[in-house]
């Protein structure tokens, strides 16, 4: 596999389910965190699960990776459409906010069209990802990787670094204190602790957070791992300044993927790397990284809006342009 292979349409029904953002767990972490969630299901097949949230600038709806639904079948677009259009005026939602699970093509931009939905200027859930497809062997896995993340993988072994797992309270709160400082250093805003208890309360054994430490017990890098279904995200990452000279990223992801394999995951979802050619894109600094470990490279399509109120909607679109170009995303 080339760095540039993308995953082409062949290859949607690999990835078509729906992951975490559309679950239960989802839900209530949402919930938890003041959010009103409604979750429906259609006639036609599929369900969706809708998240309005009280902005400072008005009240929307998110539908992230949904709905789920056959987006190939004009009647289930038509009733699902229907449905959240009908309940986002009921809420008094401005727009709606949704990015499907579907492969970023001119097939798919056109089903966007075609039920009144605009591209967003945020974006929503991670649109351009790397997945690693975990029935192949350990040996297999290996042999894709870049050759010098295969050796990166090698030297932490030959260093002794270790590399453990667990979901206690205590160890979710010291990630976010390493988080914050993390994001300090780097540039982000990271989720506040509220939000990161709220997704080991939901997601109870199926959220972990993985700490690659020296031999010595020094922590060098972190991951919080959700699972969901077949697939499993890592959805938020940090590390310690002895990070920068020493491969414990390398070690985390390593184990990481044999655990979730053993586990009977079948896909692995590392959530998020820059799109081709924007070199100053904030995930820029992990995209080598990340594709390093040799999984497909998959574009869906970017968020879209379905506007309610015209005149609610502007200010809210052109604070979230200026942000988004502040942000380099």
């Amino acid at each position: 596999m080339t760095e540039e292979n993308t995953v082409d349409i062949a290859k949607l029904k690999k990835y078509e389910a729906p992951n975490f953002p559309q679950s239960e767990a989802w839900a209530k972490v949402n919930a938890a965190l003041g959010h009103k969630v409604i979750s429906k299901k259609f006639k036609s097949g599929g369900y969706v699960v809708m998240i309005i949230k009280n902005a400072k600038r008005g009240r929307f709806m998110e539908i992230p990776c949904g709905p789920v639904i056959d987006w190939h079948k004009k009647s289930a677009i038509k009733e699902a459409i229907t449905e959240v259009v009908s309940t986002a005026k009921e809420e008094r939602c401005a727009f709606i906010r949704l990015r499907p699970q579907l492969l970023e093509t001119p097939e798919n931009l056109e089903i966007m069209k075609s039920i009144g939905a605009k591209l967003a200027p945020w974006y929503l859930a991670a649109e351009h990802t790397v997945i690693i497809d975990l029935s192949q062997s350990e040996e297999q896995l290996l042999s894709n990787m870049r050759r010098q993340t295969r050796y990166e993988v090698r030297r932490a072994d030959k260093l002794g670094i270790k590399v453990e797992r667990g979901n206690s309270e205590k160890l979710f709160k010291e990630f976010h204190a390493v988080q914050a400082e993390t994001a300090a250093r780097q540039h982000f805003i990271p989720p506040d602790l509220k939000t990161l208890l709220a997704e080991r309360e939901a997601f109870g054994k199926n959220a972990n957070i993985y700490v690659a430490k020296t031999a010595e017990g020094e922590p060098i890098a972190y991951g919080l791992i959700l699972v969901d279904g077949d697939e499993a995200e890592y959805y938020e990452a940090a590390s310690t300044d002895l990070n920068r000279k020493l491969p414990g990223a390398y070690a985390l992801q390593w184990k990481i993927i044999r655990d979730l394999k053993k586990q009977g995951v079948k896909y692995y979802n590392l959530w998020g790397i820059a799109p081709p050619n924007q070199p100053n894109h904030r995930f820029a600094g992990v995209t080598t990284f990340k594709k390093g470990f040799g999984g497909d490279v998959v574009a869906y399509i970017p968020a879209h809006d379905i506007i309610i109120s015209k005149l609610k909607y502007a200010p809210d679109y052109l604070i979230e342009r200026i942000r988004k170009k502040r942000r380099h995303l």
